[in-house]
């Protein structure tokens, strides 16, 4: 089984997380995609809503896609969401599974600071997704790295869950930059001010 996995705070999850979940999924045959949203990302402040609404909107997005799937792994274990941590949580409870690490073209780049690398890249391969205004240049990284990373190529949208709240605090509309079931929660919760 090829499964690959979507890490992030998804605070909130938008169309550009959709977006690049299903372009790695397709461009390299992916059984499924787990999205796992961290409690603490070790490269962010803690999140704007709570990790309780943060898997909430996943898990309301995601049951109408056969595909994908919620793992609330890190919001459980709580503290600082390492990947080396889950990663190794994901081999030993499924050993025979290959693991590919959906990220985006920023997060590439910074592969080299990530906590645990040398073991990571022994253990999965990255998928590497554009966006707007990065390049993804491979081989500025070091070469154990960069061979084990994919290029996936999708619509570049330029839309990030920082902006989402700018524009909510501003009053603005964040409707079909988010998945609609993303919308009605963050409506009905009253979240990020709303």
């Amino acid at each position: 089984m090829k499964v690959g996995i979507m890490g992030g705070t998804f605070d909130p999850l938008h169309i550009g997380h959709m977006m690049a979940a299903e372009a790695a999924r397709y461009t390299y045959g992916l059984d499924e995609v787990w999205f796992m949203p961290s409690h603490i990302p070790p490269h962010k402040h803690e999140a704007g809503v709570s990790g309780a609404d943060r898997l909430a909107m996943v898990l309301e997005t995601l049951r109408a896609h056969d595909s994908f799937r919620t793992l609330d792994w890190e919001i459980t274990r709580g503290g600082v969401s390492y990947t080396i941590d889950t990663v190794r949580e994901l081999k030993e409870k499924y050993p025979l599974f290959d693991f590919y690490f959906i990220i985006g073209a920023d997060m590439v780049q910074n592969l080299p600071e990530w906590h645990g690398i040398e073991e990571l890249v022994q253990s999965l391969t990255f998928i590497g997704v554009g966006r707007p205004g990065t390049p993804l240049d491979l081989e500025a990284l070091p070469g154990f790295i960069a061979e084990k990373v994919l290029l996936a190529d999708m619509p570049l949208v330029d839309i990030s869950s920082t902006m989402l709240k700018e524009r909510i605090a501003e009053g603005k509309s964040i409707r079909y930059m988010v998945p609609d079931a993303v919308f009605d929660y963050v409506q009905r919760s009253g979240l990020y001010g709303i």
